[in-house]
Protein backbone atom coordinates (compact mmCIF):
# COMPACT_ATOMS: atom_id res chain seq x y z
CA UNK A 1 0.00 0.00 0.00
CA UNK A 2 1.33 3.52 -0.97
CA UNK A 3 1.72 5.72 2.25
CA UNK A 4 -1.07 8.60 2.48
CA UNK A 5 0.57 11.68 2.24
CA UNK A 6 -1.12 14.26 4.69
CA UNK A 7 -0.96 17.48 5.31
CA UNK A 8 -1.99 19.89 8.14
CA UNK A 9 -3.47 23.86 9.13
CA UNK A 10 -3.33 24.98 12.37
CA UNK A 11 -2.39 27.68 14.23
CA UNK A 12 -1.83 26.04 17.64
CA UNK A 13 1.88 24.85 17.44
CA UNK A 14 1.35 22.38 20.57
CA UNK A 15 -1.46 20.93 19.09
CA UNK A 16 -0.59 20.61 15.24
CA UNK A 17 2.92 18.99 16.62
CA UNK A 18 1.17 16.78 18.46
CA UNK A 19 -1.20 15.39 15.61
CA UNK A 20 1.96 15.31 13.28
CA UNK A 21 3.36 12.86 15.66
CA UNK A 22 0.48 10.74 16.26
CA UNK A 23 -0.47 10.32 12.92
CA UNK A 24 3.27 9.73 11.52
CA UNK A 25 3.07 7.10 14.39
CA UNK A 26 -0.03 5.02 11.90
CA UNK A 27 0.82 2.52 9.44
CA UNK A 28 0.92 4.23 5.78
CA UNK A 29 0.45 7.44 6.86
CA UNK A 30 2.96 10.54 6.70
CA UNK A 31 2.54 14.35 7.35
CA UNK A 32 4.54 15.82 4.65
CA UNK A 33 3.67 19.29 5.62
CA UNK A 34 2.10 21.69 8.63
CA UNK A 35 1.43 25.10 8.45
CA UNK A 36 0.10 27.55 11.33
CA UNK A 37 -2.35 29.12 8.69
CA UNK A 38 -4.31 28.73 5.38
CA UNK A 39 -2.49 30.70 3.41
CA UNK A 40 1.13 29.54 4.05
CA UNK A 41 -0.60 26.44 3.30
CA UNK A 42 -1.69 27.57 0.13
CA UNK A 43 1.83 29.02 -0.76
CA UNK A 44 3.44 25.56 0.11
CA UNK A 45 0.36 23.56 -2.42
CA UNK A 46 1.04 26.16 -5.73
CA UNK A 47 5.16 25.49 -5.22
CA UNK A 48 5.13 21.63 -4.72
CA UNK A 49 4.61 19.05 -7.44
CA UNK A 50 4.19 16.26 -4.56
CA UNK A 51 0.66 17.13 -3.65
CA UNK A 52 -0.74 15.51 -0.28
CA UNK A 53 -3.43 13.25 -0.28
CA UNK A 54 -5.11 14.65 2.47
CA UNK A 55 -5.54 17.79 4.35
CA UNK A 56 -6.14 18.42 8.05
CA UNK A 57 -7.34 22.19 8.39
CA UNK A 58 -8.42 23.85 11.42
CA UNK A 59 -11.83 26.11 10.93
CA UNK A 60 -10.02 29.00 12.84
CA UNK A 61 -7.04 30.57 11.67
CA UNK A 62 -5.19 33.89 11.52
CA UNK A 63 -4.72 35.24 8.13
CA UNK A 64 -6.72 32.92 5.98
CA UNK A 65 -9.13 30.91 7.83
CA UNK A 66 -10.90 27.15 7.65
CA UNK A 67 -13.32 28.02 5.45
CA UNK A 68 -11.95 30.25 2.93
CA UNK A 69 -8.32 27.83 2.66
CA UNK A 70 -10.92 25.33 2.17
CA UNK A 71 -13.03 27.15 -0.95
CA UNK A 72 -9.54 27.94 -2.49
CA UNK A 73 -7.92 24.65 -2.25
CA UNK A 74 -10.99 22.32 -3.70
CA UNK A 75 -11.45 25.15 -6.94
CA UNK A 76 -7.61 24.63 -7.71
CA UNK A 77 -6.88 21.33 -6.49
CA UNK A 78 -10.03 19.11 -6.33
CA UNK A 79 -8.19 15.86 -5.94
CA UNK A 80 -6.99 16.61 -2.45
CA UNK A 81 -9.19 15.57 0.46
CA UNK A 82 -9.93 18.24 3.11
CA UNK A 83 -11.12 17.21 6.87
CA UNK A 84 -11.75 20.12 8.78
CA UNK A 85 -10.90 20.39 12.42
CA UNK A 86 -12.80 22.38 14.53
CA UNK A 87 -14.64 22.58 18.01
CA UNK A 88 -18.02 23.21 16.58
CA UNK A 89 -21.03 20.55 15.46
CA UNK A 90 -23.80 23.10 14.66
CA UNK A 91 -24.76 22.03 10.94
CA UNK A 92 -24.69 25.28 9.71
CA UNK A 93 -21.21 25.21 9.55
CA UNK A 94 -20.91 21.76 8.53
CA UNK A 95 -22.95 22.45 5.33
CA UNK A 96 -21.40 25.83 5.14
CA UNK A 97 -17.65 23.73 4.70
CA UNK A 98 -19.40 21.15 2.47
CA UNK A 99 -20.35 23.96 0.08
CA UNK A 100 -16.81 24.87 0.26
CA UNK A 101 -15.50 21.76 -0.56
CA UNK A 102 -14.91 20.15 2.46
CA UNK A 103 -14.91 15.75 2.56
CA UNK A 104 -15.36 15.68 6.15
CA UNK A 105 -15.59 16.84 9.32
CA UNK A 106 -13.67 15.94 12.72
CA UNK A 107 -13.89 17.10 16.24
CA UNK A 108 -10.56 18.41 17.83
CA UNK A 109 -11.26 16.32 20.31
CA UNK A 110 -11.52 13.24 18.06
CA UNK A 111 -9.41 9.96 19.34
CA UNK A 112 -6.41 8.71 16.95
CA UNK A 113 -8.45 5.70 15.95
CA UNK A 114 -11.44 8.22 14.55
CA UNK A 115 -8.79 10.22 12.80
CA UNK A 116 -7.39 7.59 10.96
CA UNK A 117 -11.11 6.36 10.32
CA UNK A 118 -11.87 9.69 8.87
CA UNK A 119 -8.59 9.87 6.92
CA UNK A 120 -9.13 6.33 5.50
CA UNK A 121 -13.18 6.79 4.36
CA UNK A 122 -12.36 10.55 2.65
CA UNK A 123 -10.00 8.19 0.38
CA UNK A 124 -11.88 5.29 -0.38
CA UNK A 125 -15.62 6.79 0.05
CA UNK A 126 -15.50 10.41 -0.61
CA UNK A 127 -16.66 11.44 2.62
CA UNK A 128 -16.65 11.44 6.49
CA UNK A 129 -19.05 12.15 8.80
CA UNK A 130 -19.39 10.69 12.45
CA UNK A 131 -23.68 9.80 13.73
CA UNK A 132 -23.23 12.98 16.06
CA UNK A 133 -22.21 15.36 12.40
CA UNK A 134 -25.10 13.53 10.90
CA UNK A 135 -27.87 14.14 13.34
CA UNK A 136 -27.12 17.65 13.44
CA UNK A 137 -27.70 18.00 9.75
CA UNK A 138 -30.94 15.88 10.05
CA UNK A 139 -32.07 18.39 12.82
CA UNK A 140 -30.69 21.22 11.97
CA UNK A 141 -33.18 24.57 10.44
CA UNK A 142 -30.58 24.58 7.57
CA UNK A 143 -31.95 21.61 5.72
CA UNK A 144 -35.42 23.52 5.38
CA UNK A 145 -33.87 26.64 3.80
CA UNK A 146 -34.39 26.92 0.35
CA UNK A 147 -30.61 28.92 -0.14
CA UNK A 148 -28.73 25.96 0.53
CA UNK A 149 -27.07 25.75 -3.05
CA UNK A 150 -28.51 22.32 -4.81
CA UNK A 151 -30.51 22.21 -7.88
CA UNK A 152 -33.89 22.89 -8.18
CA UNK A 153 -36.25 20.14 -9.68
CA UNK A 154 -33.86 17.38 -9.64
CA UNK A 155 -34.99 14.14 -10.79
CA UNK A 156 -33.11 11.14 -10.00
CA UNK A 157 -33.37 7.49 -12.08
CA UNK A 158 -33.95 4.36 -9.59
CA UNK A 159 -30.76 3.46 -10.86
CA UNK A 160 -29.03 7.05 -9.22
CA UNK A 161 -30.98 6.94 -6.36
CA UNK A 162 -29.71 3.30 -5.72
CA UNK A 163 -26.26 4.40 -6.04
CA UNK A 164 -26.54 7.48 -4.28
CA UNK A 165 -27.92 5.30 -1.06
CA UNK A 166 -25.45 2.73 -1.57
CA UNK A 167 -22.73 5.96 -2.00
CA UNK A 168 -24.45 7.40 1.83
CA UNK A 169 -24.07 3.86 2.78
CA UNK A 170 -20.04 4.34 2.56
CA UNK A 171 -19.33 2.00 0.10
CA UNK A 172 -16.58 1.95 -2.32
CA UNK A 173 -17.00 2.74 -6.45
CA UNK A 174 -15.36 -1.21 -6.11
CA UNK A 175 -18.17 -2.35 -3.83
CA UNK A 176 -21.24 -0.97 -5.38
CA UNK A 177 -20.00 -2.50 -8.61
CA UNK A 178 -19.52 -5.78 -7.51
CA UNK A 179 -23.34 -5.16 -6.09
CA UNK A 180 -24.83 -4.20 -8.94
CA UNK A 181 -22.86 -6.26 -11.55
CA UNK A 182 -21.88 -3.30 -12.80
CA UNK A 183 -17.90 -1.72 -13.72
CA UNK A 184 -16.58 0.61 -11.38
CA UNK A 185 -16.20 3.12 -14.55
CA UNK A 186 -19.93 2.80 -14.61
CA UNK A 187 -20.31 3.66 -11.08
CA UNK A 188 -18.01 6.50 -11.09
CA UNK A 189 -19.88 8.05 -14.38
CA UNK A 190 -23.26 8.18 -12.51
CA UNK A 191 -21.49 9.35 -9.38
CA UNK A 192 -20.74 12.35 -11.47
CA UNK A 193 -24.02 12.33 -12.91
CA UNK A 194 -25.52 12.59 -9.41
CA UNK A 195 -22.79 15.76 -8.85
CA UNK A 196 -24.01 17.45 -12.12
CA UNK A 197 -27.68 17.19 -11.61
CA UNK A 198 -27.96 17.83 -7.92
CA UNK A 199 -25.19 20.56 -8.15
CA UNK A 200 -23.02 19.52 -4.86
CA UNK A 201 -19.25 19.87 -5.09
CA UNK A 202 -18.28 16.54 -3.69
CA UNK A 203 -19.57 13.24 -2.13
CA UNK A 204 -20.02 14.91 0.64
CA UNK A 205 -23.13 17.41 -0.63
CA UNK A 206 -24.57 14.13 -2.47
CA UNK A 207 -24.93 12.89 1.56
CA UNK A 208 -26.23 16.04 2.35
CA UNK A 209 -28.57 16.41 -0.39
CA UNK A 210 -29.79 12.77 0.60
CA UNK A 211 -30.19 13.57 3.95
CA UNK A 212 -32.14 16.57 3.25
CA UNK A 213 -34.60 15.05 0.69
CA UNK A 214 -35.41 12.31 3.22
CA UNK A 215 -33.24 9.68 0.80
CA UNK A 216 -31.26 8.26 3.37
CA UNK A 217 -32.37 6.26 6.92
CA UNK A 218 -29.50 7.19 9.46
CA UNK A 219 -31.10 5.24 12.35
CA UNK A 220 -31.90 7.37 14.68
Amino acid sequence: MNTMRIALADDHTLFRKGMQKLIDELHGKQVVYDAAHGAELLQWLDSTSDKPDVILMDLNMPQMNGIEATRIIHNKYPNIKIIVLTVYDEEQFIIRLVECGADGYLFKNAEIAEVEKAIHDVISNGFYFNDKMLNAIRKGPALKNKDISFNSKVNLTRREQEILKLICNELTATEIADKLFISTRTVDGHRQNLLDKIGARNTAGLVIYAIKNKLLDLGF
